[in-house]
């Protein structure tokens, strides 16, 4: 198993690529500057012992010794075992919202964003639970299976946007559903987190919370929006054109359903937070389920990862030693050398 144990140094190899643009774009200048003082063989003959390519290999030499340096830090690692660990946890299903309303803005930035967000900070506090995502509008899918890969799940929330699910609709219930079969049957420590404006839920949601209930599985809601409502803006190009409007030409405006959020929360033995500008309610939902029975259960882990950074460091050393004792002006010994002319004939 191969892995960086520092991925952020790796970010920072984008300024190889950088530096060499700039270096293309500084050899375009210095040429047009010789243009202006001459024509370039008689400057050439001028600056004799002055080697265009050693400067190139100088300058590659560079590259290579800041990339060496980079993937040192970066601490290349390889895994040598695979040891059987036992964690105890408790199994989450988060279900997104991503229906066109969750775009309103009366939660800032808006209340989807505002959602991603918080599901980010609570990924950050797990440490042996498991979880997975749903993403639902009209219809229920699955975004990340029930996983303890915490990078994944991070990774995959960052691909959630509102035009995933082309059909329209609060399917919660499908979402529920589609939730329940996802946990592992001898698991016990199971929740269902439910974030959405709650707008135009399906109407038997109400009878999964309690069939979830059932089984032994705690349902929490989360409301995103003021009860106030927003518009539904359009967007074209990243930039607002717009707002949703119905048959009639008015702006739509959309709406948090507490109630039924709250029905639903009750349905499933959970509680409903509402979201607000200041707080999106995970906090008190991730208190609620740290109290649930933890389940045990088994992972496989690589361990005994050993660091390979020495090796990078010792490229970087070596080339970077090269490219001190390499001159950019030409050897003396080498300009005696002539293959294609020989020399003539003394007399």
């Amino acid at each position: 198993m191969f892995r960086f144990e520092h991925t952020i140094f790796l970010n920072l190899l984008l300024i190889l690529p950088v530096m060499l643009v700039l270096y293309l774009l500084y050899l375009r200048w210095k040429s047009g500057v010789a243009k202006a003082f001459g024509d370039h063989q008689v400057i050439a003959q001028l600056m004799p012992d002055i080697s265009p390519v050693r400067s190139h290999i100088k300058f590659a030499l560079i590259l290579l010794t800041l990339g060496g340096v980079l993937l040192a830090l970066a601490n290349p690692q390889v895994g040598s075992k695979i040891e059987k660990a036992q964690r105890k946890g408790v199994d989450l299903v988060v279900a997104l919202d991503v229906s066109n309303s969750m775009l309103a803005q009366d939660i800032q930035p808006s209340r989807i964003e505002r959602a991603r967000q918080s599901i980010a900070r609570l990924i950050d506090e797990l440490e042996n639970d498991r979880i997975g995502l749903i993403v639902f509008a009209g219809k229920a899918y699955t975004q990340l299976p029930i996983t303890t890969d915490y990078s994944a799940a991070k990774m995959m929330l960052n691909t959630v946007r509102p035009d995933m699910v082309p059909v329209q609709g609060t399917a919660i219930g499908q979402a529920i559903d589609m939730a329940m079969a996802s946990f592992k049957d001898e698991t016990t420590g199971k929740a269902i987190i439910i974030i959405t404006d709650g707008e135009n839920h399906d109407e038997d949601a109400l009878k999964k919370a309690a069939d979830a209930a059932d089984a032994g599985i705690k349902i929490y809601t989360i409301g995103m929006g003021l009860s106030e409502g927003a518009p539904i803006p359009i967007y074209k190009d990243g930039q607002i054109v717009g707002f949703k409007k119905d048959q009639s030409g008015s702006t739509v405006i959309t709406r948090l359903d507490e109630t039924m959020l709250t029905k639903i929360a009750e349905a499933g033995n959970g509680i409903y937070v509402r979201a607000s500008n200041t707080q999106a309610g995970l906090r008190k939902v991730f208190d609620e389920i740290s109290k649930m029975e933890k389940t045990t259960f088994d992972t496989m882990n690589f361990s005994d990862y050993e660091d390979r950074f020495q090796y990078f460091i010792g490229l970087a050393v070596l080339i970077m030693v090269i490219n001190f004792l390499l001159n950019e002006r030409k050897s003396k010994w080498a300009g005696k050398i002539s293959l294609f002319h020989p020399a003539k004939n003394q007399k």
